[in-house]
């Protein structure tokens, strides 16, 4: 089962023709490439690049180019989409945006949290304040569209931070507000509806995820207390489950044919982990003896517990990162513990990336790790900024100095900070 689960993933991952093309590729954070195992702020750093404003969406690696969306001005009232060289870092182009819903701009908020999608086209960003845009390769705006306009206003707690997901032919957007929530497809060539169906209900800051199911896919949403699957090409609801609880914040991952790993967060660290852990597992999606479909933890974690950065496959375990910085690696048939390391990351918002028999852990505060997948060891610990930045006054008001994501491109490993791009690695 094990070999089957992995022969499916590397194929599915093949497939994907952009290198990084969406938010956690898609849940498939596996590169071939091999990334840089050490660096500092004085070592192996090939390039940095300013962001305009500040934003907390994954680089999206696509079209021979870098593409980052954020925020400016006080109350979020500008969106800037903005292309990098991959080779040193210099803007090709920037997009501006209007934002149709004008929030403060602070850090108890959402701020360009949505990450963008590469397409055959070009690239599609979306925006916490309901607006969209799909861009050429080359910086050309293709279309846009007011969410707000044609939906009604976007009130959510700390605001929304659902990333778009993608089939060939649709583009999906997930809006879970407090009042009628929805799900979108829409045609990528035109922005136009071809679906809109009734979001989740409940709590969440997780994005959408294509999951693997019969020969085809289900977009599973997942929120507090609630995941639902639809049919991606109508939007029908399939199936909903419910046994779970303080899931808001990760992304199901996809696992093999009809499974997703799921992560929860215990809220209170390592003290309560027992019993939150029965909310971070395997899911499997079957049909019953009604020809219907459902979901079932097939495997329940006994100890381990996620918080923004979501479970993801790591070789033949699925690695959990709780609020401290532990790593648990477990089983990824049987949910048996394989290793636990207590790593200097500390708690990630970013979810790991899985290269080169290692696995890297994004700590919030700009510690990353490296831990060998042989034995479950720390190998390295590296930062791009002293960590006295990190208390900065002046990095404070802006959300102060956070890393939110990386990304492989093309021989560099790619850090996104609120403000910043990192290039790690030699120049060719």
């Amino acid at each position: 089962m094990i070999a089957s689960t992995c022969t499916l993933l590397a194929a599915i991952c093949s497939a994907e023709n952009p290198p990084w093309s969406k938010f956690q590729n898609g849940g498939r954070s596996t590169s071939d490439l091999t990334l840089p195992v050490e660096w500092a702020p004085d070592k192996n750093i090939a390039w940095t690049a300013d962001i305009e404003g500040y934003g907390q969406s994954t680089p999206i690696v696509s079209h021979d180019q870098i593409v980052v969306t954020s925020t400016s001005g006080e109350n979020k009232d500008n969106y800037h989409v903005s292309s990098f060289s991959i080779e040193d870092g210099s803007k090709n182009w920037q997009i501006d945006l209007t934002n149709p819903s004008p929030f403060a701009n602070t850090p108890m908020v959402s701020r360009a949290a949505p990450s963008a999608i590469a397409t055959a086209n070009g690239f599609i960003a979306f925006f916490e304040g309901g607006v969209l845009a799909a861009i050429s390769p080359e910086g050309k705006k293709q279309w846009e569209k007011n969410l707000v306009d044609t939906y009604g206003a976007i009130e959510s707690r700390h605001g929304l931070s659902a990333s778009l997901e993608q089939t060939n032919d649709l583009v999906f957007v997930w809006v879970e507000r407090g009042e009628d929530p929805y799900i979108l497809a829409l045609d990528p060539t035109s922005g136009e509806e071809i679906w809109k169906a009734a979001g989740v209900g409940k709590t969440s800051w997780a994005s959408p995820r294509l999951i693997p199911v019969d020969g085809g896919q289900h977009l599973v949403c997942s929120a507090s207390g609630k995941i639902i699957g639809l049919d991606p090409s109508t939007g029908k609801r399939l199936w909903e489950f419910e046994n779970i609880s303080n899931n808001s914040s990760c992304t199901p991952t996809p696992a093999g044919e009809g499974q997703f790993l799921i992560g929860a967060s215990d809220g209170r660290g390592e003290s309560s982990a027992g019993s939150a852990a029965a909310s971070n597992g395997l899911i499997q999606i079957s049909k019953n003896d009604a020809g219907e479909y459902e979901a079932n933890f097939k495997w329940h974690a006994k100890k381990a517990t996620s918080t923004f950065g979501s479970p993801v496959v790591a070789g033949t375990t699925a690695a959990i990162v709780n609020r401290t910085g532990v790593l648990y690696r477990l089983d990824l048939e049987t949910g048996e513990q394989v290793s636990v390391e207590r790593t200097d990351a500390g708690g990630i918002w970013s979810t790991p990336i899985v290269a080169g028999g290692n696995i890297y852990l994004f700590g919030h505060k700009g510690t990353t790790s490296v831990i060998s997948l042989a034995d479950g060891k720390e190998i390295a610990n590296n930062r791009c900024w002293a960590e006295a930045a990190a208390a900065d006054d002046s990095s404070r008001s802006r959300g102060g100095n956070v890393l939110y994501a990386a990304a492989p491109a093309g021989n560099f490993l790619l850090l996104r900070r609120g403000d910043k791009l990192f290039a790690i690695g030699k120049t060719p």
